[in-house]
């Protein structure tokens, strides 16, 4: 990746204006000689941060609510790195992420449509990023990007721009190019990642989700390529654990470096589908391929002898979850070649709901009292309805025969990445059960 960038210090300052309206007069005018990556370089990390600015399991971890059962009250969701209280968000200082946004610059694109996104490139300091939680079965998360253009109504990570002070509506309408991805994930592997993970007591190497928070085959990664770079960087490595979660099927650019990869670690992909009917899917996920499309990705990515299973989350009450709609989607799944398939219902963080309910009064107007008793004070659905679910899913599982937990039949032992193996890579399979995450 090498978008070409403006350094004028206009271009900063045009920057600023549009990143968001609390950042007014925030920012310390800078000399025309400094440039944008010195003006990044000032910035202090927050305190208690382990690596970088950018290495926060609170902005791309999905949280730990998404993998368990409970309750979560909306006072109780993620908050932003300043104040909370509006009036004094407005005259803090920017911190941390939300800093490091403020100053990136432009991203060249040849993109010409008047609905393009606006695109920027990141300064992160890392791409590997730790999630803390026992909650979630993976350890580190890889976001190439911030933002995703797919719009996904429901996607809970819009709460991951409220990290860099900008509005959950804005996820798909500004989208962060995360810099130097291949160099700087070559650093983080040596540095940081375990072949011998603690959550498994040393049976298995950590675990690597990508594209927990945006997907990283969204259109962006034509241009840019973060993605591709992240990849052929695992490449080279021997004795990984790696999953992908994607609703593209550019993911089909990508098999060569995929089966270099599966020939050396364990991998394994998951392709979202929430429902197979088109034009529900194109109001529920305005930009993203078409489900016969992913279907087909799921397809010729098995025929390459990679190991892949299909996502149904989210769930979406009254909307996704009619009778027999969930089991066509398992059942084309099956004829693709998906090798598992898991769905959760709906979560829906504070800054998803806020997006969600109104569409949901707008488009299904029927269904507005249900949703606001639901879903208003709290981000699941009842407990007796996220059971009936899972029971449905578990029926359908048994009868088509699909795996709900792959990576239970990994077979592989973690080595040190120096050592030379021969794996049989095809025959493993790995699940990261990330419920919802692929919004």
């Amino acid at each position: 990746m090498s978008p070409v960038l403006s350094s004028s210090s206009a271009g900063i300052a045009t920057h600023r204006r549009r990143v968001s309206p609390t950042t007014a007069g925030l920012f310390p005018e800078y000399p025309e000689d400094v440039s944008p990556m010195q003006v990044v370089s000032e910035l202090a990390p927050l305190a208690g941060q382990r690596d970088s600015i950018s290495d926060r399991a609170t902005a791309d971890c999905p949280p730990a609510s998404l993998a368990a059962h409970g309750t979560q009250s909306r006072a109780n969701g993620p908050v932003r790195n300043v104040a909370a209280v509006p009036h004094e968000r407005a005259h803090a200082r920017l911190v941390g992420i939300a800093r490091l946004a403020a100053c990136s610059l432009p991203a060249e694109t040849k993109r010409s449509s008047a609905e393009k996104p606006e695109y920027f490139v990141l300064p992160v300091k890392s791409i590997l990023n730790r999630c803390d939680s026992n909650r979630v079965p993976f350890e580190w998360t890889i976001n190439p990007y911030r933002g995703c253009e797919f719009a996904c109504k429901y996607c809970y990570a819009r709460y991951t721009h409220e990290y860099m002070e900008l509005d959950g509506s804005e996820f798909e309408k500004k989208i962060y190019v995360k810099k130097d991805a291949a160099p700087l994930l070559a650093q983080d592997i040596s540095r940081k990642y375990s072949y011998n993970s603690e959550k498994s007591g040393g049976e298995r190497s950590e675990h690597i989700a990508i594209g927990t928070a945006t997907d990283p085959y969204q259109p962006a990664e034509r241009e840019y390529g973060v993605t591709r770079a992240c990849l052929e960087e695992l490449a080279k490595r021997e004795g990984l654990s790696i999953s992908i979660i994607t609703k593209s099927n550019q993911i089909e650019r990508d098999i060569d470096v995929l089966q270099r990869i599966a020939l050396r670690s364990d991998l394994a992909i998951d392709i979202t589908i929430t429902t197979l009917r088109a034009r529900l899917a194109r109001l529920l996920e305005p930009r993203a391929p078409r489900p016969d499309l992913r279907l087909a990705a799921v397809k010729q990515l098995r025929e390459a002898g990679l190991a892949v299973g299909v996502s149904a989350s989210p769930l979406i009450p009254g909307i996704t979850d009619r009778d027999g709609d969930l089991e066509a989607v398992a059942a084309a799944a099956r004829e693709a070649g998906a090798q598992w398939f898991f769905s959760g219902v709906l979560f829906l963080m504070p800054a998803s709901a806020k997006q969600f309910l109104p569409f949901v009064r707008e488009k299904f107007p029927r269904l507005a009292k249900q949703y606001e008793q639901w879903y208003a004070k709290n981000g699941y659905a009842p407990e007796e309805y996220r059971q009936k679910a899972s029971e449905r899913v578990q029926r359908i599982r048994e009868k088509l025969g699909f795996a709900s937990r792959p990576w239970i039949a990994t077979t592989r032992t973690p080595q040190r990445a120096q050592m030379s193996l021969a794996w049989n890579a095809p025959a493993v399979q790995i699940e990261t059960e990330l419920v919802a995450a692929a919004g």
